[in-house]
């Protein structure tokens, strides 16, 4: 039961880090070449309505509950340094979804919000810098957790 659990984890983080990756990587920097505030603005309100749906939710989640649940569930299988391993995966999967929901959640629904005011050259200051650094921070806890639920499963 516990190596399947980790295999479910070792999926959802690995696919929720990839996700957070094509973001910081591709996304992100194409986004930034945009001049116009309004089509930025525009795209990423679009994003942010569209990205919490079903499978995003799936690895959302799965990438904290799985490591977590793994954690707790026949650590005696695992040596110390597998649980230790997984413990801190679950560890980082919080902090990055602590990083989400605190921070760039929030700038999402600042955003949304932003629209009624019609200052799209403010709203993009306001949210593009910040959004990104978050991003950045929670990408590294994403992929960290992956390397960590990875090198568990190899033990």
């Amino acid at each position: 039961m516990s190596e399947a659990l980790e295999i479910f984890a070792l999926l959802c983080t690995g696919l929720y880090a990839g996700y957070m990756l094509a973001f910081l990587s591709g996304v992100m920097p194409a986004l930034k070449e945009v001049d116009d505030a309004a089509s930025f603005t525009l795209v990423m309100r679009a994003v942010n309505r569209k990205v919490p749906g079903p499978l995003f939710l799936l690895l959302f989640l799965g990438s904290l509950a799985f490591p977590a649940v793994s954690f707790f569930v026949a650590p005696e299988t695992r040596d110390g340094s597998g649980s230790i391993l997984v413990g801190v995966a679950a560890v980082c999967a919080l902090v990055g979804h602590l990083i989400t929901s605190g921070g760039n959640v929030p700038l999402n629904n600042a955003l949304e919000s932003s629209r009624s005011r019609g200052d799209e050259r403010a709203a993009r200051t306001a949210f593009e810098g910040r959004w990104n650094a978050l991003h950045g921070a929670r990408t590294l806890f994403a992929v960290a957790a992956f390397v960590l639920v990875a090198a568990a499963l190899a033990r």
